[in-house]
């Protein structure tokens, strides 16, 4: 059963995997990628299949989650702070963008049609830990 790999991260496309199987590796654990080429020769089927999945052996899953918790990376703020959840008071906080409106809707829906990305975007941020979403402050 050590000897088998088990998957531990999926990422949308190979460069990103690529980067984070450097870190493992130079950390000696063996690192397989699976799919990265299927994506490198065509990445608009990433999301169909999956992405590319980052696979460890099973006896090193734990010390390899324990490095990628480590690296992943939060939202700071203008000065390099972490920003932090206002309910929980971690610093586990990610933005990501929404539609909560009519003009942010309308610019999806133009963007989608024409091939543009939108010219009207709203961001907010959701707390890892509590999965409380609060708005980005200007």
């Amino acid at each position: 059963m050590e000897n088998t790999f088990v998957t531990i991260a999926k990422f949308q496309y190979t460069s990103e995997a690529q980067i984070i199987k450097g870190r493992l590796e130079a950390d000696g654990i063996e690192v397989f990628l699976r799919d990265n080429i299927t994506i490198d020769t065509d990445p608009l089927v990433s999301n169909a299949i999956g992405g590319v999945k980052l696979k460890v052996l099973a006896k090193d899953m734990d010390a390899a989650k324990e490095i990628l918790n480590s690296i992943k990376a939060f939202s700071l703020d203008d000065d390099g702070n972490p920003i932090l959840c206002p309910n929980c008071n971690q610093n586990r906080v990610e933005m990501y963008s929404t539609i909560n409106d009519f003009k942010s809707f309308f610019s999806f829906i133009v963007g989608f049609i024409f091939g543009t990305l939108p010219f009207s975007t709203r961001y907010q941020y959701q707390c890892d830990n509590c999965n409380t979403t609060f708005p980005v402050k200007n």
